[in-house]
């Protein structure tokens, strides 16, 4: 199988690794597909949820141990935050809004990750930061 791809927004915060874990535990509140009671670094440590995710995953960023380097290129499963660079290629401004990462991912001129894996970046309304955008491929 090929993985199904999804997209999602969390709040906003400076600090992209912080975003990224009250993403996980605001995902986790909502649905804790039945792993109840257990943080985040608890369900990674817990084999069982290793087969849950590899044989289907949430379609979230539950999906991901952790997040790493925007330079780094390592396989998943991590998320990995765009660098500049990247998000330029489809938001010259370098100040995406909601509108254009999710046109862009719609056109494919911001491609989905490969499986088991996630990316990331600020977007931003009114020239300033407002939302994370989250979006990957899930194991299956």
């Amino acid at each position: 199988m090929s993985g199904d791809q999804w997209r999602h927004t969390g709040p906003y915060q400076p600090d992209l690794e912080a975003a990224f874990r009250q993403a996980q535990e605001d995902e986790l509140l909502k649905d804790n597909h039945g792993f109840e009671g257990r943080s985040i670094e608890e369900l990674w440590s817990d084999p069982t949820w290793h087969e849950y995710i590899f044989t289907g995953g949430t379609g979230t960023v539950l999906d991901f141990p952790l997040m790493i380097e925007a330079t780094d290129t390592d396989d998943g499963p991590f998320l990995r935050p765009l660098t500049d660079r990247e998000v330029r290629a489809w938001a010259p401004s370098c100040r995406p809004t909601y509108v254009e990462w999710d046109d862009a991912l719609d056109s494919d001129c911001l491609a989905f990750p490969g499986r088991t894996q996630g990316n990331c970046t600020v977007l931003y309304r009114d020239g300033q930061p407002a939302q994370i955008g989250y979006w990957g491929v899930t194991a299956d």
